[in-house]
């Protein structure tokens, strides 16, 4: 039979490594079949389709969502989705997913928290633990329920998965791998995410994960009752920040053949069911439209910075966005600190101090981050929620000042830090609290050295009574 003939030629080929293994947009209506003819022309849903494929239409809006915000595409596959056994819950539970925040599974602070790397050689040591199994909630905020809200995820994982595939029916994975390639097959084809990149996978998107360079870890982002895209550029033009061209989508790809047990693991409301079934959900031979997952390489965004004085907004490095109903105020956006230029006069050049009326979570891919000399690793974390002081630590502060009026130009290099901002005020889980990478010195890193700093200022300046007298009560 062709169908099958044409399957076992796809089915030897490897993840895509190259650009040109994928097709690029963003927000395109596009299509693929990866057996010719496979998809069918002039309507959706004939009566027969090619090669006796089932026409399926996965929805990620409402059907009379506006034309221009309207996302659905349609997949041909060999056997309906449909045909499986009941969802069961899954047992052993998985405690650490969130999706419901209130005060019967989270905590508020407003305290500055930071995490610390978790290791990731003692995860090889350990027992076996899957993309699934290592994902765990740190922060977020509102409900998969009422769609409305975001969680802050992180992840961290020694094996792939096996004879499985995960669905999130809750809302859009944002990955960000820190450790690790991931090779992720999902039901529109294959995607290679290294760090560096980050890959979105749409609610409902059934998807596996493998592991190609052994233990991983990573952030996920995931949002509730909408979907990312390009921030507008106002000012800015038609041009910059990140391409759409260089949004990168899928070819088709499938498997066929009996997989007895495989099991389908849906996240619903923040719990974790398992249908069982006899195939690979991974059996799509073709498809169209504009609801498909997609991948972005960070190191091909566009910065824009300030060019003669002050400190740009970090907006202005925003590459996705999770709009609320408010003009101007996101659900979630996505931002960058990338490579850049430093070229401003007489300016304090790192992120000024600063009281949010959004909340910022913050990681690190690689290198180092310009407003935290000290104890920001990649791999670690940061969270300062609304209205909590946050900036750069003493060190950062001092080396700046001591550079003075006379620091020239100056590139940023080895670094690829982030931020995920929000409107809403996270609640904090437990074991993210309660995590053995918890920083709990990371107040230091403002408070000790900025009284010393203080009194030498002091000191050294002669200032008027006022101050020599709080000078002397403070720390005389």
């Amino acid at each position: 039979m062709e169908l099958e003939r044409q399957q076992q030629i796809t089915k030897t080929s490897d993840f895509p490594s190259d650009d040109h293994d994928y097709l690029s947009g963003f927000g395109n209506t596009f299509e693929s079949e990866s057996i010719s003819g496979s998809l069918p022309r002039g309507q959706n849903s004939p009566l027969l389709c090619p090669y006796g494929l089932y026409a399926e239409q996965i929805s990620g809006t409402s059907f009379t969502s506006p034309h221009k915000l309207n996302q659905r595409s349609w997949l041909y596959r060999i056997k309906p989705s449909v045909t499986h056994e009941p969802f069961q819950a899954r047992f052993p539970r998985h405690d650490k997913l969130v999706s419901e925040f209130d005060k019967s599974n989270s905590y508020t602070t407003p305290t500055q928290l930071r995490w610390k790397p978790k290791p990731v050689d003692t995860v090889e040591e350990s027992a076996p633990i899957d993309f699934v199994e290592g994902l765990y909630t740190v922060c977020g905020a509102g409900s998969s329920f009422l769609r409305h809200g975001f969680a802050i995820h992180m992840y961290t994982a020694n094996k792939s998965m096996d004879n499985c595939a995960f669905c999130n029916a809750d809302g859009d994975f944002l990955i960000i791998p820190q450790k690790g390639r991931l090779w992720i097959t999902t039901e529109c084809g294959k995607l290679q995410v290294s760090p560096g990149e980050i890959i979105v996978i749409p609610q409902g998107f059934r998807f596996a994960v493998d592991l190609p360079d052994g233990p991983s870890r990573g952030y996920v982002s995931e949002i509730f009752g909408t979907h990312f895209q390009l921030p507008d550029l106002g000012p800015i033009g038609a041009n910059g920040l990140a391409a759409p061209r260089d949004f990168l989508v899928p070819k088709a790809w499938f498997e066929d053949g009996s997989r007895p047990g495989y099991a389908i693991v849906q996240k619903f409301g923040g719990e974790l069911f398992v249908a069982k079934q006899d195939f690979s959900p991974f059996n799509v031979v073709a498809w169209h439209g504009n609801y498909v997952p997609y991948k972005y390489d960070l190191n091909k965004f566009c910065p824009y910075n300030t060019v003669l004085f002050d400190h740009s907004d970090p907006s202005i490095n925003t590459v996705l966005t999770a709009p609320t109903d408010k003009p101007g105020v996101a659900l979630l956006d996505f931002v960058i600190f990338p490579p850049r230029w430093l070229v401003a006069e007489h300016t304090f050049r790192p992120p000024y101090y600063h009281r949010n009326c959004m909340s910022e979570f913050m990681g690190l891919i690689n290198g180092g981050y310009e407003a935290k000399a000290d104890g920001f690793l990649p791999g670690g974390a940061s969270l300062h929620s609304c209205m909590t002081p946050h900036g750069p630590d003493t060190k950062t502060y001092e080396a700046t000042i001591e550079r003075g009026h006379d620091a020239g130009p100056f590139k940023i290099t080895n670094t690829m830090a982030f931020m995920f901002e929000s409107c809403l005020i996270p609640r904090i889980s437990s074991w993210a609290l309660k995590s053995p990478q918890m920083d709990n010195d990371y107040y230091q890193f403002w408070l000790g050295y900025f009284l010393l700093f203080s009194v030498f200022k002091i000191a050294q300046t002669k200032t008027a009574p006022v101050n020599d007298k709080l000078a002397h009560s403070e720390w005389g």
